[in-house]
């Protein structure tokens, strides 16, 4: 498989287009990062082998003790290569698009939403994916009324397509002056960025183009021009804004493939929804539902409503800390496939 991206890369007109060039080496470093890492899981568990072999003839009990630990880092490390594999639907290895929009709530959902856009682009940065703010609207009074996030690495829609749903916070408000309970809840929207290499039909006279000037984070990046792009596609009402670019042309181009990427993930739904009502099926998880609770008060636990996956540590989950949800959400859907 290596063999063919190095002949892709050795074509005369490889460097011709840019960003597919870019795209052809990303993804041939993915592959090669597997290839190096079943290698090194193949070396440990051959050192294991030979360690646990010498304890054994020598009666080192210390020396056992320490394969134990080895053992279990390698069956660690192995279980995150396997779901790695596991990935391979069409879009798994897309770079994302991920979206966050607070629900009612004012202030208190607002911050939510801020607190969220951390925990996300602490995740991504942990598995070094590269993380870029499209579009960013700021609260009325703190946090946000609505982030968008392009998240670039092999498998990030993989990965994150687990998030997708309701995120529901119970914590004392520090907007509250009585230090009353409240309920907030932001909705997490994924969708893989399709490149134009997918054939999604997109009618010029079914768009509404808006243009306006942009504003960011903390009046970061702010135009004195009209550079920020909003367009909606009239037959479905999806709408799209992009304003991280500096000229109009670019933000316009990086919301059409935010507009393609949408309505692909659309047409995708619409299949499965189809699927579903052919095999009678009943779908736990409704679209856009309730998928994760965050309690801070009264006591502390983050529980995943799909799979029961929970933890008490929500400070390691601020702070990133997500993979034991992202797989089992992942294993969960995989055994659904194959059932």
């Amino acid at each position: 498989m290596i063999e063919n991206f190095e002949e892709k890369m050795s074509a005369p007109d490889f460097w011709d287009d840019n960003e597919k060039a870019q795209a052809v080496i990303a993804e041939m470093n993915a592959v090669k990062g597997s290839v190096d890492q079943y290698a090194k899981l193949q070396q440990d568990y051959d050192d294991a082998l030979m360690m646990a072999e010498l304890a054994d003839e020598e009666g080192d009990e210390e020396l056992a003790a320490e394969i134990g630990n080895s053992v279990a880092a390698i069956v660690s490390k192995l279980e995150a290569f396997e779901l790695q594999l596991l990935l391979n639907q069409p879009y798994d290895k897309m770079n994302a698009i991920l979206e966050l929009h607070p629900g009612a709530g004012g202030t208190e959902s607002q911050d939510w939403g801020s607190m969220l856009l951390r925990m996300y682009t602490r995740w991504a940065e942990k598995h070094g994916f590269k993380v870029e703010v499209l579009d960013y609207l700021p609260g009325d009074e703190a946090g946000i009324k609505s982030v968008t996030l392009s998240i670039k690495g092999h498998n990030a829609y993989g990965y994150l397509k687990a998030e997708k749903g309701v995120h529901r916070l119970v914590r004392i408000s520090p907007f509250d002056s009585s230090g009353r309970r409240h309920t907030s809840f932001v909705s997490c929207d994924v969708v893989p960025e399709i490149d134009d290499t997918v054939e999604i039909d997109i009618r010029t006279e079914d768009l509404k183009i808006d243009t306006y000037r942009a504003s960011g984070a903390g009046g970061q990046h702010i135009n004195t021009t009209d550079s920020a792009v909003r367009i909606t596609h009239i037959p479905t009402g999806v709408v799209v804004t992009c304003q991280n670019e500096r000229s109009q042309i670019k933000n316009r181009e990086r919301a059409m493939t935010m507009l393609r990427s949408k309505l692909y993930e659309r047409k995708i739904e619409e299949q499965r929804k189809e699927l579903d009502e052919i095999r009678g099926d009943q779908s736990d998880i409704a679209w856009g539902s309730q998928i994760r609770s965050y309690v801070f008060h009264p006591y502390s636990m983050v529980k995943d409503h799909r799979t029961n996956v929970e933890t008490g540590n929500t400070g390691a989950v601020m702070d990133g800390d997500l993979d034991a949800f992202i797989d089992g959400y992942l294993r969960s859907q995989i055994k659904v496939d194959n059932d």
